[in-house]
């Protein structure tokens, strides 16, 4: 394709220079310039894009898109002006990719908690309901049988990589795309040319201050993905669909964001949404419930442990509701799932106590995580967590307040610090802890090394008492200054629980 072609999409831009040169790709990182790429300056947090035009050129880009009127660099064949950097790399990524969101019926999950969980959830019915299907989600991608890395910490990937994701959906036959969709995500253009047909949401309670700032500018953020409904392609016949959680405090605010979409459907754990459970019961083997939908009640039990699982299950369910999906496959769906990685998995090697890994990181999560084993423990609750560096300040003595409500014993530690101080994270966590009451030393005790705060609380564990280790769930990498070093939850667990019971290891 070349560079004129590309551009023919969008001509509003302001371009100069050679235009008539093949282009082989978009990026905005200048590490991963080749030949013919299109170089997007971005100014970024942290970094200047335009300080890496200079790499990028030599690298053999073909044009340089910045945010600045003339060109700095006379070396750039093609200088492209871009009033958003950020929108127009999503904007070009999608073109070079073949606009591949328009072939798909796409569905965007965005929330603070449970997107993992939905957007397995959701997954899993459309193929029970022969639908072929592609997710993009925390853990990974999956693009029918196959599943791909989507990197460190990483919820939604860059603009490029979402559009190659979603070019290979297309590739492979895939009907429909699933996509997790963060703020950060939302509010840095990075979805945006993936043409929506579905947005939903979880729940948007407490997180990323440190980026936002405020939770109203963080709701915003969030509602980008709805208010998309409006401005996306528009694909013969499918209609722009808003899915709402009507007992979340975001309610009110997303419902006037989803004006430009066909039909606002919604969900509640009571009456009078368009999808509500008559009867709900949880167990320790799972949940079942007795649910009223538009299309007639339907019977869903799932393995999946913990009572916040039910939000997620209804959230998926009404999305597929809004896609003609029979209740059967609805049914089948559900069922399916039987775990998902990091979220509340059990490890059990035969040691005299339960064991879990879950992911939850936030003030919200955590209070569900810790309710849930509640539920499952006869015996002491013991929690291990941290809180990441360089990430929301405000909710770390909320987690503290949070841990010492609910749990018989806390042992602080390290959650990916980054250049934060380590000591200075955890005193803020145990502030938390002592102003709900807690006592250090009788309640809860600060270990830095996660490994061995891990340890201790497999050492302190009685029988019929229970250990949960949260914060990192799936991820296998804990970062240090600016170096990701390797590390899993379940791999420190297991060690954990056979250097206490050696002769647990050939079980």
């Amino acid at each position: 394709m070349q560079l004129r072609q590309l551009l023919s999409h969008f001509p509003a831009y302001a371009t100069t220079g050679a235009l008539d040169v093949e282009v082989s790709g978009v990026t905005d990182d200048s590490r991963r310039v080749r030949p013919g790429a299109v170089f997007v300056a971005i100014q970024g947090q942290e970094s200047d894009g335009s300080k890496y035009i200079p790499q990028a050129l030599a690298a053999g880009a073909v044009a340089v898109v910045a945010e600045v009127q003339t060109a700095p660099h006379p070396a750039a064949p093609a200088w492209i002006v871009a009033p958003n950097a950020r929108l127009t790399l999503a904007e070009l990524s999608a073109a070079w990719q073949g606009f591949p969101g328009r072939a798909l019926r796409v569905i965007g999950v965005t929330g603070t908690d449970g997107k993992t969980s939905t957007s397995t959830l959701i997954r899993s019915i459309l193929a029970a309901a022969g639908q072929p299907v592609g997710l993009v989600s925390t853990v990974a991608a999956y693009i029918g049988a196959e599943t791909l890395d989507t990197g460190f910490h990483v919820t939604t990937p860059g603009a490029p990589e979402i559009q190659h994701f979603l070019r290979q959906m297309v590739d492979a036959g895939m009907a429909y795309a699933v996509l997790e969709v963060t703020s950060h995500g939302l509010a840095q253009y990075r979805a945006d040319g993936c043409e929506f047909d579905v947005a939903a949401v979880t729940n948007v309670t407490h997180e990323h201050m440190d980026y936002h700032k405020t939770y109203a500018a963080y709701l915003a953020a969030k509602g980008r993905l709805f208010q998309m409904l409006g401005t996306s392609w528009r694909k013969g016949g499918v209609p722009k669909i808003a899915v709402l959680n009507r007992d979340d405090q975001s309610y009110a605010a997303l419902r006037p964001l989803a004006a430009g979409a066909d039909q606002i459907l919604t969900y509640s754990r009571q009456p009078g949404a368009d999808v509500w459970p008559q009867e709900v019961h949880s167990t320790p083997q799972g949940t079942a419930l007795e649910v009223i939908t538009p299309a007639g009640p339907v019977s869903l039990a799932s393995p999946l442990v913990g009572n916040f699982q039910v939000n997620n299950i209804l959230a998926a369910t009404t999305v597929a509701i809004s896609q003609y999906i029979p209740l059967a496959a609805i049914q089948a769906g559900i069922a399916a799932v039987r775990t998902i990685p990091g979220r509340m998995e059990a490890l059990d090697l035969g040691q005299p106590f339960a064991a879990y890994v879950d992911f939850a990181h936030t003030p919200n999560a955590l209070e569900q995580c810790l309710c849930t084993v509640r539920s499952l423990a006869t015996g002491k609750i013991l929690v291990v967590f941290g809180c990441a560096g360089l990430r929301d300040r405000e909710k770390r003595p909320m987690m503290g307040r949070t841990a010492a409500r609910l749990a018989d014993f806390t042992i602080i530690t390290a959650e990916d610090p980054r250049t934060e101080p380590l000591d200075g994270i955890m005193a803020e966590v145990a502030a938390g802890c002592e102003s709900a009451g807690a006592e250090e030393e009788r309640d809860f005790i600060r270990i830095p090394d996660r490994a061995a705060a891990i340890q201790a609380a497999v050492d302190r564990a009685q029988p019929d008492d229970l250990v949960v280790i949260t914060g990192k769930g799936h991820e296998q990498s804990m970062c240090f200054g600016t170096t990701e070093y390797p590390w899993s939850d379940h791999v420190a667990l297991r060690q954990a629980i056979l250097h206490r019971f050696p002769d647990l290891s050939d079980k």
